[in-house]
């Protein structure tokens, strides 16, 4: 062992760092920053950058930019783009990281390789990169010379720590690559559960968003995607809101848009423009509805073909999830499942009618060349087929589309 004292200086830096913190320390202060990190990718990234759901005070906005810098190196416009296009493009071949084209395996253990590999494409930036940072520390530092900030978290790392300081690094450099990159557009489009019936196949994982500060509540994101609010139901937890919240009041954010909760109220005498306006606003809630409806009779279909000697009864029992499967507005996962569906219900024609009127409302948000005097005649058609059908579900559903708050919509 040499004795220099200049010899032991070094040992003992790189033995404990500038702080001499010990192992659990070392471990709160690990956990902090990679939720600040989190915060900072939810809030200004997702929330902010992406889908313009709340403005920033400059002083926020350049603290996230330059934490981001140090801790991730992703460049503004390059993650707005590529989440832009994820959006619109969802579970296509077109989407970045979707596990329904690419595979969950390859999304969870390759998301952050998915995502650099759509960054490489110079057309996915100028196409959806728009409105993003361009001054002159974006162009000339964050964005030109992106590795050089994850670079110096890991020289102050080591110096804060000493050689444990890389592992704190690595696991600050892994932290969105494996909880964003993996687990959100991986499992987020694969398991959980879901509170709205929105055109793609994403999920709410748990309903307390604070491991990946709120981002868990996936399924409500991708429905009200321009919403600064991801949570949607009384037991539901977003902190990414909570931070919103707290910075509103210091003046440090403010929000422009959070998605409205479905509002009943007692039905209104006719299918008016208020009535196609709330229907347009809560689609999702009224085909969640739609599908919680179905599969009541579904079960009471079931019972009826049982009741009759049929033995059908037994491949119905998956009806309900088969429907659900079906509605998703993607070709690839929709058709198989639309095959299997028409083949179950066949023996219910109550079932049949159920599934070919849920196809005609949903074009009331899908003809988008009508005028809103050719929707509204639409409606009204849908609605009076739907009370005069004598099946339970379809008059709820007409008389559930007059009781939405028109107001509230608005």
């Amino acid at each position: 062992m040499i004795d220099h004292p200049l010899v032991q200086g070094v040992l003992q830096f790189l033995d404990a760092g500038l702080t001499g913190w010990g192992g659990w320390q070392i471990l709160a202060f690990t956990l902090v920053v990679t939720h600040i990190t989190i915060a900072g990718v939810t809030i200004f990234l997702h929330r902010c950058q992406a889908h313009r759901a709340l403005e920033l005070h400059p002083i926020a906005s350049h603290f996230f930019r330059f934490w981001l810098w140090m801790t991730t190196g992703m460049v503004t416009k390059e993650w707005a783009a590529i989440h832009r296009k994820h959006h619109a493009r969802c579970e296509t071949a077109d989407d970045p990281h979707s596990p329904k084209v690419r595979g969950i395996r390859m999304v969870l253990m390759q998301g952050a390789e998915l995502y650099r590999e759509a960054s490489r494409d110079p057309e996915v930036t100028a196409k959806f990169g728009h409105g993003t940072p361009d001054d002159w520390m974006e162009r000339n530092v964050y964005t030109r010379h992106s590795v050089l900030g994850v670079a110096l978290m890991l020289i102050l790392d080591v110096a804060l720590f000493g050689v444990i300081g890389v592992t704190v690094w690595a696991v600050q450099m892994l932290w969105i690559p494996m909880l964003a990159a993996g687990v959100i557009n991986g499992i987020g489009h694969f398991w959980g559960y879901r509170n709205y019936d929105c055109p793609d196949a994403s999920n709410n994982i748990v309903p307390w968003g604070i491991l990946i500060g709120g981002e868990e509540l996936h399924n409500n994101h991708h429905a009200f995607g321009s919403s600064a609010k991801l949570s949607s139901k009384w037991y539901e937890f977003d902190i990414g809101w909570l931070y919103i919240r707290i910075m509103s009041a210091l003046g440090l954010a403010k929000v422009r848009k959070v998605a409205l909760a479905p509002k009943l109220v007692a039905p209104r005498p006719a299918v008016d423009q208020h009535t196609l306006q709330a229907v347009i606003a809560h689609r999702y809630d009224l085909m969640q509805a739609y599908g919680r409806a179905f599969g009541r009779t579904v079960r009471e279909e079931v019972a009826r073909v049982r009741r009759a000697g049929g033995t059908q009864w037994r491949a119905m029992h998956g009806a309900g999830k088969l429907f659900q499967a079906a509605g998703q507005e993607v070709e690839a996962v929709s058709a198989p499942a639309r095959a299997r569906l028409k083949e179950v219900i066949a023996p219910s024609e109550v079932l049949q009618k159920l599934v070919e009127m849920r196809e005609e409302l949903a074009k009331t948000w899908e003809r988008s060349h009508l005028t809103p005097d050719q929707l509204l005649a639409h409606l009204q058609q849908w609605c009076v087929r739907a009370e005069a059908s004598g099946v339970r579900a379809l008059q709820e559903m007409a008389l559930r589309m007059r009781r939405y708050d028109g107001a509230a919509a608005a």
